[in-house]
């Protein structure tokens, strides 16, 4: 079995190779060319233990998940995991990867689809509201989308803010980085918004006349009681668009929506269908929502896999 550790995930593909690898897996759940049971939830007062399954031709892979919100406070990361890649003809174990990292990549490069598909050619700022884990690899993947010039971060807590912007310079030194003092300057100054949080309200101010314009990219909520978004938003959409159709029941941001009549069942479009038609929106205002699923998981562990053999990374052990 190959193990394959967070350094060596991130080392095996390159950005565009992770883009590419996910707009794979789009073509794949838009053919329904895969398996993929349901995503199995145990809850425990906040955290969550998720088991997520997913077959294809050649393989088929396990990934098990702990969210835990409470874990940046004790400066630990909020997602621990591991995912087991196998054989389908065979059932052989090939390689065990870490499960956070491999999330943190592939859930990067969604968000960098998201924004591909959603957003105009010329958008060359970004706003990030949230700055753990998945705040620093979505800002990556949307400068590798878009000419992004400017970078907004927001964060409850400046202190913060003001280390993820420090990190954020090693790798993208050519941009002008900003902390705003709330989440209405970066709203104001952004021209895509994407946000990372656990909230259980809107982070994104609900204000008609700020908001509309604007394009947003929703990664954190991932519960029917976790909201990002505000009500004031969805009039001004077209169409909502998301990554599975699960997010009609797994996320607030598009369940509580529906509830309400704020946006209707026939709006709710999974991206996937954009893709396929090789066509990107021009809509004013936009909104694609993430939830994630195990089809993205098992085709980047797949790359990932094939890239780590070829090139001799990673670890081989017999159990």
């Amino acid at each position: 079995m190959l193990i394959l550790n967070q350094r060596e995930i991130w080392s095996a593909l390159s950005f565009e190779e992770a883009l590419s690898a996910m707009e794979e897996a789009f073509l794949l759940f838009e053919a329904g060319d895969f398996h993929m049971p349901d995503r199995m939830h145990a809850h425990h007062g906040d955290n969550t233990l998720l088991l997520m399954p997913c077959f294809t031709n050649q393989y088929f892979g396990t990934k098990l998940v702990s969210v835990n919100p409470e874990n940046p406070k004790r400066n630990l990361p909020a997602i621990y995991g591991s995912m087991i890649l196998n054989d389908t003809t065979s059932g052989e174990a090939l390689s065990l990867m870490n499960g956070a990292a491999l999330t943190a990549f592939r859930t990067g490069a969604v968000g960098g689809i998201g924004i591909k598909y959603t957003t105009p050619v010329n958008a060359n700022s970004v706003g990030i509201i949230g700055t753990g884990v998945q705040g620093f690899t979505q800002a990556l993947f949307a400068c590798k989308v878009r000419p992004i010039k400017e970078l907004y971060v927001f964060d409850t807590q400046q202190k913060k803010a003001n280390e993820f912007i420090a990190k954020l310079k090693m790798e993208l030194p050519h941009l002008k980085l900003q902390s705003c003092s709330s989440n209405i300057e970066l709203v104001n100054k952004s021209q895509i918004i994407i946000t990372t949080t656990t909230s259980k309200k809107a982070v994104v101010p609900d204000d008609a006349e700020l908001i509309k314009g604007k394009h947003f990219i929703g990664i954190g909520s991932y519960k029917p009681d976790m909201h990002e978004f505000p009500a004031q938003l969805y009039p001004l959409l077209d169409k909502l668009y998301v990554d599975t159709p699960f997010a009609k029941e797994e996320t607030g941001d598009v369940a509580t929506a529906l509830k309400n009549g704020l946006i209707s069942d026939s709006q709710v479009t999974p991206i996937s269908k954009l893709i396929a038609s090789k066509k990107t929106i021009a809509e004013t205002t936009s909104l694609f929502k993430s939830v994630g699923m195990a089809l993205f998981d098992l085709v980047m562990a797949q790359k990932i896999y094939a890239r780590a053999m070829e090139s001799k990374i990673g670890s081989e052990i017999e159990i």
